[in-house]
């Protein structure tokens, strides 16, 4: 009977489930494993933290449960009590602390395509574990805390405190490329022997590698992915490929992918609605309810940083906010040194939806530059529009733009939802992209739906194939 214990899962490979307060005696030293313990529990508080806490999803964490146990039961100490915890995350990461604790983000579980694939991270993870990489890496920088490489990947813009926080860290999971080829090999013979399908392991390193290299691809807004900490190579991926032809040719062992797409159907994809969303060509932030719609042809993109846009014909945008100081003007803002080549004869004021604008031109580094300041409160919500050539159509882009800003209802805003992955069965008549137009993501919808189903190249789909999509 599986149990959640503390935010994560508390598992070991012998039942009954272990809860976290009476781990199961193992084969090493007590006051090693004590030690390993007291440094997971210590840093477990502030990867939730980090990582926007646990993701709560019973039907799947009941299927993760499953898995697990089942993983560890093959693993080389399968009395090793272990803490999985589903973290709430768009980022596409897993990572494992001393004392057993297993963390994988809701964003890895909607690149996998199958239990296997799942089972193979997590089996490498626990790898890193039992030859306890982690304490070998704290040994050899010789400090107290194991959080700062975690936080550092996935936090893109920290805050001043969180610098402070991570500034008392130490790199935990900048593992050697012997340390990765361990876990490697320790992963794939351990889904081997656990009966799933050890090509799985090469299969979703190759997955994470395109997904990888997708430029501004929607739905990984956290940070530096599984790849930042564990680097790939094609000679790892061949390495892993090898170590599973150990067990047989491609086709032997389970993958469960059925039963997995039930599992994450209706898992959220990407940011919370409460960090803006994208959907098509608009913008939404349901917390400081405010919106606006790029130009046609524009693809939108959400960061930690600001809004980006981007055009096929070289053109762009940025949105962000900065505060102003008590009493400054927009005109003074503007003008106030932070735009190089800012041309101080075009700044302009006006109104649009019945907040102040303030508008003005600059060229610099052989760009033309549109800027736009508009005044809600105390804050300045900013778009910057660039072009190579400049001329009306870049002008009337900025225009509009900043004429669809807007402030939202709080019924608007609360009417908002997070996109979430939809599995579907493939048609009679269905294409890529075809599919694809039904992605609620913006950007470039195929090449997502692509990675997401591991879809290479010209190939096709079959009526009857179930796929994933993402949808408001």
């Amino acid at each position: 009977m599986a149990c959640l214990v503390a935010g994560c899962l508390s598992i070991s490979g012998d039942e009954p489930l272990v809860p976290l307060a009476e781990p199961t005696p193992e084969p090493t030293p007590t006051a090693t494993m004590a030690a390993e313990e007291a440094i997971g529990a210590r840093e477990h508080p502030r990867i939730l933290a980090a990582f926007g806490g646990v993701y709560e999803d019973p039907e799947l964490e009941t299927r993760l449960v499953a898995m697990l146990r089942r993983v560890i039961a093959a693993s080389d100490e399968p009395s090793r009590v272990y803490r999985l915890t589903l973290l709430n995350s768009a980022t596409v990461n897993a990572f494992a602390l001393p004392g057993g604790y297993l963390y994988v983000t809701r964003g890895l579980l909607a690149l996998a395509n199958d239990e296997a694939e799942v089972a193979a991270v997590v089996a490498h993870e626990i790898g890193h574990v039992t030859s306890r990489h982690a304490i070998a890496r704290e040994e050899e920088v010789r400090t107290a805390a194991l959080i700062d490489r975690v936080l550092t990947d996935v936090l893109s813009d920290p805050s001043a405190a969180q610098l402070v926080q991570l500034a008392n860290g130490v790199s935990l999971a900048q593992f050697s490329q012997n340390q990765e080829l361990e876990a490697d090999q320790l992963g794939v013979r351990t889904i081997g022997r656990a009966g799933y399908d050890p090509f799985a392991a090469a299969r979703f390193l190759d997955t994470m590698a395109v997904y990888n290299a997708l430029d501004a691809l929607p739905g990984d807004r956290g940070g530096p992915s599984f790849l930042s900490s564990h680097p790939t190579t094609p000679e790892r991926v061949e390495a892993a490929t090898r170590l599973a032809r150990q067990f047989g040719a491609p086709g032997i062992g389970e993958t469960f992918r059925d039963r997995y797409l039930d599992a994450i159907d209706g898992l959220v994809f990407g940011e919370p609605a409460d960090e803006g969303v994208v959907r098509g060509r608009r913008f939404l932030h349901s917390t400081l309810r405010i919106a606006f719609e790029a130009p046609e042809g524009f693809m939108l993109d959400n960061t930690p940083q600001a809004v980006l846009g981007a055009h096929p014909d070289g053109r762009a945008l940025r949105f962000d906010a900065v505060e102003l100081r008590s009493g400054q003007s927009l005109e003074a803002y503007l003008n106030s040194g932070w735009i190089d080549g800012l041309d101080r004869a075009t700044i302009e004021t006006s109104t649009t939806n019945g907040l102040q604008v303030a508008t003005a031109d600059a060229d610099a580094g052989g760009w033309q530059f549109k800027v736009a300041a508009i005044r809600v409160r105390d804050q300045v919500y900013r778009f910057i529009f660039a072009s190579r050539s400049g001329g009306a159509a870049f002008d009337a882009l900025a225009t509009s733009t900043v004429a669809s800003f807007r402030p939202m209802s709080e019924a608007e805003a609360n009417a908002i939802e997070p996109l979430r992955i939809d599995v579907v069965t493939v048609q009679s008549g269905d294409s890529v992209a075809r599919l694809a137009r039904r992605m609620a993501t913006g950007g470039d919808a195929e090449a997502l739906f692509r990675v997401l189903n591991n879809i290479e190249g010209s190939a096709r789909l079959r009526a009857g194939d179930r796929v994933k999509i993402v949808v408001d």
